[in-house]
C-alpha cells in the first residue's frame, strides 16, 4: 500500500523560499508520475508541477521558472522547490503518484504567503 506524506508548509513571506517534501511509503519505482497539486480558498484543486520517474519535469505557466519539482527515487522523496513566493501561491498543497489503474494523494500541507 503506498502512502504520500507531504511536509515543509508553513507561513512565508512574498519573495521567500520555501520547500516542500513528499515522503513516499513504498516503492516510488513503481509510480511512473509523481506532481504537486494545490487547492486555494474557495478554488478547485489545480495541478502544479509533475516529474516521471526518469526526471522529465514540467510546471505550470503561473509558477514556471519559480518553482522546481525533483524526486530521489533512492530516497523515496519527491520535493518542489517554491521561490519568489507570491501571495497568490497561499494554498493546501498535495502530493500526488499516479500508475496505470489509480491515483495517490497525501493529506496535504498548508502554504500561506503573506507580509
Amino acid at each position: 500500500q503506498v502512502q504520500l506524506v507531504e511536509s515543509g508548509g508553513g507561513s512565508v513571506q512574498p519573495e521567500g523560499s520555501l520547500r516542500l517534501t513528499c515522503t513516499v511509503s513504498g516503492d516510488i519505482l513503481s509510480i511512473p508520475t509523481m506532481a504537486w497539486y494545490r487547492q486555494a480558498p474557495g478554488k478547485e484543486r489545480e495541478w502544479v508541477a509533475s516529474i516521471s520517474v526518469g526526471g522529465l519535469s514540467n510546471t505550470e505557466d503561473s509558477v514556471k521558472g519559480r518553482f522546481t519539482i525533483s524526486r530521489d527515487n533512492a530516497k523515496n522523496t519527491v520535493y518542489l522547490e517554491m521561490n519568489s513566493v507570491k501571495p497568490e501561491d497561499t494554498a493546501v498543497y498535495y502530493c500526488s503518484g499516479s500508475t496505470w489503474d489509480r491515483q495517490y494523494w497525501g493529506q496535504g500541507t498548508q502554504v500561506t504567503v503573506s507580509s
